[in-house]
């Protein structure tokens, strides 16, 4: 086999990130996923809505909820300025937002460098990890976005947010 062959057959299972820090660790999602970089509006709360659930604001006719993982996963002290990052996701057929700390880089990674992820050590529940990545000396966690956003944690089921099922 040539190199431009195992060079294109290489390039079918790169998967790209984006990386985002919440607190000092990096994280990383799926980039297929992502809609929109912004920076933090102000937003309309929701009563009685879990803490982490910022509230809604109109993107473009859309109705999109916020949430802020740092609330989330009980990182102290969340600030709210002009560095403050939303990433505005398409998942499961509608838009979300949630807030970090700031945005790194796009990651392109490979399946043979994403490792399993572990049961203890970081703040997202294993159950919502793709898994574990070295990039650049240092570890980047694998969000899976789409199960973290569906889940009963989370409580953003596309029934509860549009209002179907009741």
């Amino acid at each position: 086999m040539n190199a431009h062959a195992r060079d294109h057959l290489a390039s079918k299972d790169v998967q790209e990130y984006l990386s985002f820090i919440l607190s000092s660790e990096q994280y990383a999602l799926d980039i297929t996923s992502v809609k929109e970089i912004r920076g933090y509006e102000k937003v309309t709360p929701i009563a009685n809505a879990p803490k982490f659930i910022k509230g809604v604001l109109n993107l473009r006719g859309d109705i999109v909820p916020i949430i802020d993982l740092r609330i989330k996963f009980n990182i102290p002290d969340p600030t709210y300025n002009e560095f403050t990052i939303v990433i505005m996701l398409h998942v499961h057929n509608r838009v979300v937002g949630i807030v970090v700390d700031g945005v790194s880089d796009v990651v392109r990674l490979t399946e043979d460098e994403v490792r399993p992820p572990p049961d203890f050590g970081v703040i997202f529940d294993s159950r919502f990890l793709k898994g574990l990545a070295t990039v650049d000396d240092h570890m980047v966690i694998l969000v899976n976005i789409e199960q973290l956003i569906s889940s009963e944690e989370i409580g953003l089921a596309a029934e509860q947010l549009t209002g179907e099922g009741e």
